[in-house]
Formats: C-alpha cells, structure tokens, sequence
C-alpha cells in the first residue's frame, strides 16, 4: 500500500502560468458553483452550512500588551467549504487584513488557499491567494453582468475603484463586450488615477473615463453599476443608492458596503436576487437589528433586515442559481431595476481553486512537497 502523500505548492507567478487570470474561464466556474449551491451539493461552515467563515475578532481596546485591537477592515479568518459536483473537493481560504499594511508596501489583504481531499483529508495543493480571491469576486458580479444586465449595456459605474474595483471591471467587460465607457467615483485621488491607468493598460477598448464627484452623478445613466468600498469608519458614512439616480434598467450589484432604504427594497418595480440568502439568514439570527449596523454592511444584510422587519418577503428575494437552471426568471423587461447583493463564500475559493490546480497539474507547474512517505502515527 502506497501512504506517501505529497502536495504541490504554487506560488503567485505559478498561480498566473496556470491561469488563475483567466476571467472568462473563472466567471465559468462560478456559474458552475451556483447551480451547485441551488442543487444543495456543498457545505460551508456553522450548523446550516452556509457561514461565510470563522473570524478572530479583537477588542476595541485592551491592557495587554501587543494585543491588536479593532478597526474597520482589520480582520483574520479562515473559510471552508465543501464543493461537490465536478470539483468535490474541500478547501481552506485563510487571511489577514489590515489597512495599515499599504504603509509596508503589502497589499491590505494577504491571503492562501488550502485543497484538500474530500474523502481522506490529504493535503493536494496550498496556493497563493490573492489573486485568485480578487477574481472570484470579479467573477461573480460578471455571473450578474452576464445574465441580468440589460442587452449591449454601454456604461458602467465604478464606486470604489480599489482591486476589487479593478477585477469587477475585468469581469464586466468580459462578460458584456458592449461596455465603452466607465464613471467612476473613489475617496482618493490616488485611487482615481490607478484605476485610471488601469483601464487604459488593460481596457484599450474603453472610449470614454469619467470621473464623477458623488454618487447621483456616478450613478447617472449607467447600465451596470457596481459598488466596491471598504467600510466607512462611520456607519452612516457608507455608500447609499436611491431609485431616482438609476436609468430604467439599470443593475446595481454590491460586494461590499451598500446601505439601501427599505422603502427601496419594497418597491415593486425592484428586482432583489442574492447570491445565497441563507448565509445572510445565518449571519443575522440572533442579532441586534439592523444587521447591517451591527453583523456586516452588504447589502445582503440590507435584505435579511428588511425580512426580518416585515418590508419585504423572503419570497421576493430571488436566488442566482435559480436563475441561472431556469426556476426563475432574471431579468422580466428591459426596463426592469435590478439590485444584485454578493458577499463573498468559500466555495468560490474551491471552485476557482480547483479549476486553476488541475491546470497546473496538467501543464506541470508548481513545486511537490512531500508530507510524509510513511505516517508515523
């Protein structure tokens, strides 16, 4: 009997040989994941398997010393899934964040991905993340894009123009080709001009650059618009949207902090779709409301409080996997608004994970190191 195990790890120039940029492929992938969590074949973590992840949280102050202490986006988590399908396979994404790293030169976030097999627990493949993260967000606002923006949409509106900004943009284009111009609206100027200097490396296609001053402007005649800010350091700081800014038609998709009024979610001219209500669901019982206030700034939470104070139904929220096997409906009429809310789970990490590994297995890249030959217990 063969006990050897060994994994290969690759690195973040490896991740990139084996086509961890490959936006297309990714948006794929995760369409393929979303029929998998609609089918009910996965697992995350918590009792109803649909936790976003494991947090370590620090206090706001403390008297021991070294010890860190809270702030907007300094976080450290670890976030399993079981992905079944094609992939069944089980992963681990962990990750630090902390804005104070730009001032290393290091990205805000540092993170790895784990994959392991689903029947033994044996280690496959331990990779560099970054990336692969950044593009499975992208990834899945394109599953939006792809399947409810309206036909040959122009514009698209870029609130926060961070990486994540960068990726979600990367992910619109690829898939609405049609898009031709991009209003942007950041909280620094230097932002602004990286991703300025973004889209024209890598968007040459792009014909027009529109830097806006607020959120009415920005969100003015554009077809798609995303929004991507980290928290505010004050709740009531965090971006809003308003049905009067919108263009008939207009899909808006949140990946980070989004505060609507329930007026807005009530309205029925409003089409709500959420990536996967039930981690929501799960976030928020037995909480303070609003959610948003007290668990987490997405607009999901937006939802799951607008529910659970009678606003809206739960059956008025529509899921994007079901859209995408044809339980329901996406978008009804060319002049139907439609709100988008994505949080970010684990099996995404699995499903991209996964498909860049076998790439890197079938093109050799990587470096095999060894667990054990033998385990000794």
């Amino acid at each position: 009997m063969n006990n050897r195990v060994d994994f290969i790890y690759l690195n973040e120039q490896e991740m990139i040989q084996a086509g961890v940029r490959d936006m297309e492929k990714c948006i794929d992938s995760m369409e393929d994941m979303f029929v998998l969590l609609h089918r009910g074949d996965y697992r995350m973590g918590g009792e109803n398997a649909n936790e976003h992840g494991c947090r370590v949280s620090f206090p706001k102050t403390t008297t021991v010393e070294g010890m860190p202490t809270h702030k907007p986006d300094f976080r450290f988590m670890a976030m399993p899934a079981y992905l079944g399908g094609r992939f069944k396979m089980f992963g681990i994404k962990s990750y630090g964040s902390n804005p104070d790293n730009a001032q290393l030169g290091l990205p805000r976030s540092i993170l790895m991905m784990q994959l392991l097999d689903a029947t033994t627990g044996a280690p496959l493949a331990y990779m560099s993340a970054n990336i692969l993260s950044a593009m499975r967000t992208g990834a899945t606002s394109g599953v939006g894009a792809r399947h409810l923006a309206v036909k040959n949409p122009k514009t698209v509106a870029i609130i926060g123009p961070g990486t994540m900004g960068k990726y979600t943009l990367d992910a619109f284009i690829s898939a609405q080709p049609s898009i031709d111009t991009i209003r942007i609206k950041g909280r620094s100027q230097k932002g602004i001009n990286s991703f300025i200097e973004y889209c024209k490396e890598n968007h040459p296609e792009i014909k027009k650059l529109i830097v806006c001053d607020d959120l009415p402007s920005v969100c003015e005649d554009a077809d798609i618009i995303f929004y991507g800010t980290t928290n505010a350091a004050k709740f009531e700081d965090n971006p809003t949207v308003k049905k009067e800014w919108l263009k008939k038609g207009a899909l808006v998709i949140a990946a980070s902090a989004l505060l609507v009024e329930p007026e807005f979610l009530s309205d029925n001219d409003i089409k709500l779709v959420s990536d996967n209500y039930a981690m929501y669901d799960g976030w928020g019982e037995g909480q303070p409301l609003p959610t948003q206030k007290n668990v987490s700034t997405l607009l999901g939470m937006g939802f799951y409080d607008a529910v659970t104070e009678g606003c809206i139904t739960r059956e008025s929220i529509n899921e994007i996997g079901e859209i995408l096997v044809g339980d329901k409906v996406g978008r009804e009429s060319e002049d139907q608004i439609i709100l988008y809310a994505v949080g970010g789970m684990p099996v995404e990490d699995v499903a991209w994970g996964y498909d860049v590994y076998q790439n890197a297995l079938e093109k050799g890249i990587g470096t095999k190191l060894n667990v054990w030959e033998t385990p000794v217990l």
